[in-house]
């Protein structure tokens, strides 16, 4: 927080943090990748210098996506990050259609499979534009032929209902698959006696049937609902809007500048997130929603 508010110096110094711990963690992740290959047989050498290859190759992969990002984003075509992000899903979408072929028998849970997809857009539009206003009023004085005259004017801060976005699903995400992905390397391979791995896999897997399913997608649930508060109170005490608004002279009517506005503010806070942590996290268990009522079990949104 002292960081970001030392204008763009501490922005550097935040994102050169970042791109430091970037590459350890890359490594790391690439590496659990690589073993997890080997576990399941696709990849059959041990040899170190073939292993430090393919961690390098991740890791540089990882490196020039991040890179690519940022390009996007300093050109202001958008959130690069975001829009790499959409790119792999768009590129997922010839591979969903082929699956809505293989449905085709299931015509009644398939049309009702598109018509969930189409109406979650629709409220992902809606949340991602909503916000609330709150009125501010500003107070100054000018000099005018020896006189001092007063202006005021007002304006408006718009609060976003969602002002966290789409990134606490991917760290609830990142959270719920990690203990699987863990006890998937030590877990009996099928036709062996299963351990307590393979009873750790099957509670963390999305696949799982009810009521162990409940376990999962229940989990991913509050996840998402505890990372969208967490990820909104760190923005919100970054941008710091009760001092900004008393460095400028800003009032919001009816409420004392300082502490009462933090309180006030946060208040409002509070409550609008609790819509948008719950929309996020119901967007979150749409796919296990969707597989239940539709019984289509070729697709994943």
């Amino acid at each position: 927080q002292a960081l970001s508010q030392e204008g763009e110096a501490g922005r550097n110094k935040i994102n050169q943090i970042t791109h430091w711990l970037m590459v350890p963690m890359a490594g790391l992740a690439g590496y659990g990748q690589i073993v997890l290959l080997r576990h399941e047989g696709v990849l059959t050498s041990t040899a170190a210098l073939p292993t430090a290859a393919m961690v390098l190759a991740i890791v540089a992969g990882t490196v020039f996506l991040v890179w690519l990002g940022e390009l996007i984003t300093e050109y202001g075509i958008g959130n690069g990050i975001s829009i790499i992000i959409f790119g792999g899903i768009v590129a997922g979408l010839p591979e969903m259609i082929g699956q809505g072929f293989l449905a085709k028998e299931q015509f009644g849970g398939l049309a009702a499979y598109v018509l969930i997809a189409l109406v979650t857009i629709v409220v992902i539009v809606i949340f991602t534009e909503a916000h609330r206003r709150i009125p501010v009023q500003y107070a100054k004085s000018i000099f005018r032929g020896g006189r001092m005259y007063k202006q005021s004017g007002s304006t408006h801060i718009p609060l976003r209902v969602n002002t966290a976005g789409m990134i606490p699903l991917i760290f609830a995400m990142s959270i719920v698959i990690f203990p699987g992905m863990i006890a998937s390397y030590f877990a009996n391979p099928a036709g062996a006696d299963p351990n307590f791995a393979n009873t750790i896999v099957n509670l963390f897997s999305p696949n799982a049937d009810l009521p162990m399913g409940l376990f999962y997608w229940g989990f991913y649930f509050l996840l998402v609902v505890g990372f969208a508060f967490f990820y909104t109170f760190v923005i919100f005490q970054q941008q710091d809007l009760p001092g900004t608004l008393q460095r400028q002279g800003g009032f919001i009517p009816g409420i004392r500048p300082g502490r009462h506005t933090a309180d006030y503010l946060n208040q409002v806070i509070r409550r609008i997130t609790w819509g948008g942590a719950l929309f996020l996290a119901a967007v979150a268990i749409i796919p296990f929603l969707a597989r239940e009522i539709t019984n289509v079990q070729v697709i994943q949104l």
